[in-house]
């Protein structure tokens, strides 16, 4: 059970091959947020995505999911949330073993818990792996998502040619390479390369007006194009995948796709590096010291100088 957001549920895929490994004729189960479920279509190893729908009857909707939990009678719920609504579920939902992290405030009710410590340099799926560890004694797996043939398929189109894909947007201002790097980027990509630029509708704005302001001709911007396992088709299929410490990241880990993250405010220690084998993490040199200002990022900066993004060398 992971229902935050789009890069805890593709992190929490690795959770699922662990599994899936060591007990090949599990029946398994996820539970993300609305939203979410997308990434899981076609998955080889589940028998069913449980959908919370937060937007709309938030708690009307969670007590009707709760009822039809109770109902399977599962053996094992691992629950990767940290906050109170998934230990509601957990402890309801009448699992044989329930285990979660330790910062769950109902998780002094769950069979066993573990502790979750950000910043000593483990991954986060690390960290998930253990709450796997009581049963499966493996070394944890990567996240893997699995594109299908009509992904792969309505991607080709734009895989004629060489290319590359940027993704310059964050929910996090301080958390997203500054605009003008993003064009610095562009104009020292060899115009015979194509590169599309990825994100959702919202991001198409900030998307065409990178395009706009590079000297780089062959720029497509493909934000509220692609379904999120059409962008991974595409990504690993491409030279390079640039992104920023967020989801995009994590879909180029989920299939193993050539990265480079940048991070700005957010360091990589927190445990949200990119896992693929041909991965870069690039950062402020030397780091300012109001560095990391905090976990998740901020819509602007504390100190009104981001330097920790304007200082950032962009090189290919």
């Amino acid at each position: 059970m992971q229902t935050a957001f789009i890069g805890d549920a593709i992190l929490a895929s690795a959770s699922l091959e662990s599994i899936h490994k060591k007990f090949p004729r599990a029946e398994l189960h996820i539970l993300v947020r609305n939203g979410n479920e997308a990434l899981f279509e076609n998955h080889p190893y589940l028998k069913k995505v449980w959908v919370w729908n937060k937007k709309e009857n938030k708690l009307r909707n969670l007590f009707k999911l709760i009822s039809q939990i109770r109902k399977e009678g599962f053996d094992w719920l691992i629950n990767l949330h940290r906050f109170a609504s998934s230990g509601i579920i957990t402890v309801l939902s009448k699992a044989k073993i329930t285990a979660g992290f330790n910062k769950n405030p109902l998780s002094f009710l769950f069979t066993y818990r573990v502790k979750h410590i950000i910043g000593n340099g483990s991954h986060e799926v690390q960290r998930n792996h253990l709450l796997l560890k009581k049963y499966i004694d493996t070394d944890f797996s990567k996240p893997k998502l699995y594109p299908s043939i009509t992904n792969t398929e309505k991607v080709s189109q734009y895989s004629k040619q060489p290319f590359i894909c940027m993704a310059p947007a964050s929910v996090w201002f301080t958390k997203q390479l500054p605009k003008h790097k993003w064009v610095e980027l562009c104009n020292l990509i060899p115009t015979d390369t194509i590169i599309y630029l990825l994100g959702a509708k919202g991001d198409e704005a900030l998307c065409e007006e990178i395009k706009s302001a590079s000297k780089h001709t062959n720029i497509v911007v493909l934000c509220g194009k692609l379904s999120l396992l059409d962008s991974c088709a595409l990504m690993a299929k491409a030279k390079m995948n640039y992104v920023n410490d967020s989801a995009p990241l994590h879909l180029a880990s989920s299939v193993n796709a050539n990265v480079t993250a940048y991070f700005c405010s957010t360091i990589k220690e927190f445990g949200f590096y990119p896992l693929s084998d041909n991965s870069k993490t690039v950062e402020a040199i030397p780091a300012p010291p109001c560095r990391p200002c905090g976990l998740h990022g901020y819509k602007a900066c504390p100190q009104k100088h981001f330097k920790c993004g304007n200082d950032i060398v962009i090189e290919i």
